[in-house]
């Protein structure tokens, strides 16, 4: 054999050899991420080590023995295959991110975290995830202006991200104003409607919706209505409205409807009036995203639907309603497809 072909016969069997240590290395994170869903981290961990032997420098191999190390409960050991992963400046960087900031978090480096966040925003061109972790972090230090500020990037990057309204309602009602609580309630109603959050949010909506009127105890058909000192002047006129449609539960011309139905009426009228209340001027997420869309809502023919979808995980009479008009979901999914 000439010098030419052995040359080429070990140039294929490097080849080879490169695609069986890859093909390799993929079962055994295949078998690793098996493991680890089912719960065996020690297990998961064990199987990518072996991974490693044959391709020490993998970021995938890193990035999940970091993920089953921080699951197991050992941040030291994901922060340090997070690091492996995010000095190659490569694949998995995202992840390694989120990875590494969570540990720092969770092992009461919480500054550090944050610094490691604003750097990958900076580095990257910013995910919603990352955005959110930054505000949960700065949600955990009670520093609610930089939570609310990062979490409206976050739902900037990607409206459908349920956790990032579910966490604006809640700094809102920190806050005490009610109009932001109910909008972002209700969008992370839509978006997560049937779950153990869902039944936490609804009742953000019920204790807001009610939070400003009172009865006196001395006097029965006496309503007392009480703004909140905290509200944002561009919605004291909604924050007035919302009470009053609490309060006209109690007019004689609402005696003898439902909860329920109430519930469609008062969502309808306070869809409409922040609608009617919007101007050129209002550019912020409150007014051309919440407002907008919910003020569509309100002009169509699918209240009663939307009501009943967003209330499913607290109602049974919504659960059954739903039940018995499909037809009706149908039309309300093809109205958002259309809008």
């Amino acid at each position: 054999m000439g010098a030419k072909q052995i040359g080429t016969a070990l140039t294929t069997l490097f080849i080879l050899a490169q695609g069986v240590a890859q093909a390799t290395v993929e079962d055994f994170v295949k078998e690793g991420v098996q493991h680890h869903d089912n719960g065996d981290y020690d297990k998961a961990i064990e199987t990518y080590k072996k991974a490693l032997k044959t391709h020490p420098k993998s970021a995938l191999v890193h990035y999940e023995l970091s993920l089953s190390y921080f699951t197991k409960g050992d941040y030291e050991q994901a922060i340090q295959h997070s690091d492996v992963v995010l000095k190659q400046n490569g694949d998995y960087m995202l992840p390694a991110y989120l990875t590494k900031g969570s540990a720092l978090d969770v092992l009461g480096k919480t500054k550090e975290s944050i610094k490691l966040l604003e750097k990958a925003i900076k580095k990257t061109e910013g995910h919603h995830l990352l955005f959110y972790n930054l505000a949960l972090n700065y949600y955990k230090l009670n520093d609610l202006g930089k939570a609310e500020e990062h979490v409206i990037n976050a739902i900037e990057k990607n409206a459908n991200h349920t956790s990032s309204h579910f966490m604006l309602a809640h700094i809102h009602n920190q806050k005490g104003n009610v109009v932001q609580t109910l909008l972002a309630s209700h969008y992370f109603l839509f978006l997560e409607p049937n779950t153990k959050r869902s039944r936490e949010a609804y009742q953000l909506l019920q204790n807001n919706f009610g939070a400003n009127v009172s009865k006196d105890a001395n006097k029965p058909n006496t309503i007392n209505i009480l703004l909140s000192a905290n509200n944002d002047s561009q919605f004291g006129a909604a924050e007035l409205m919302v009470s009053m449609l609490e309060a006209s539960k109690s007019l004689e011309e609402n005696e003898g409807k439902t909860e329920d139905e109430m519930f469609v009426e008062n969502t309808d009228s306070f869809f409409t009036i922040l609608g009617e209340l919007k101007e050129e001027k209002n550019r912020d997420i409150w007014w051309t995203f919440y407002t907008s869309f919910f003020y569509e809502l309100a002009q169509s023919e699918h209240m009663e639907t939307y009501c009943k979808y967003i209330t499913q995980s607290a109602n049974e009479q919504s659960k059954k309603w739903l039940v018995e008009n499909e037809g009706k979901l149908t039309d309300f999914n093809n109205w958002l497809k259309r809008n």
